[in-house]
C-alpha cells in the first residue's frame, strides 16, 4: 500500500467530519504527532503521526500549490 505524501500547510480531508461540521483541516505543525486546524471554526486538534495517516481521506490543496514565484 502506498503512503499518503503530505506536507505542512496542506489542506486535507478526513474521514470524520469535525463536530462544526466540515472534515477539511490545515496541517500546522509535522512531527510525531501532527497539529490539523479545522477551516470552518479554526479549532485545531494534536493527534499521533499513525491515527493522522490512518484517519486522513485525501489531499484538497496542497501547500506547494499556493506558493508565488517572485
Amino acid at each position: 500500500m502506498e503512503r499518503k505524501s503530505f506536507q505542512l500547510g496542506d489542506i486535507v480531508q478526513m474521514k470524520k467530519p469535525h463536530p462544526c461540521g466540515t472534515n477539511e483541516m490545515e496541517i500546522i505543525r509535522m512531527g510525531m504527532d501532527i497539529r490539523i486546524k479545522c477551516t470552518g471554526c479554526q479549532h485545531s486538534v494534536l493527534i499521533p503521526r499513525a491515527k493522522f495517516e490512518k484517519n486522513l481521506k485525501k489531499v484538497i490543496r496542497s501547500a506547494d500549490n499556493t506558493v508565488e514565484n517572485n
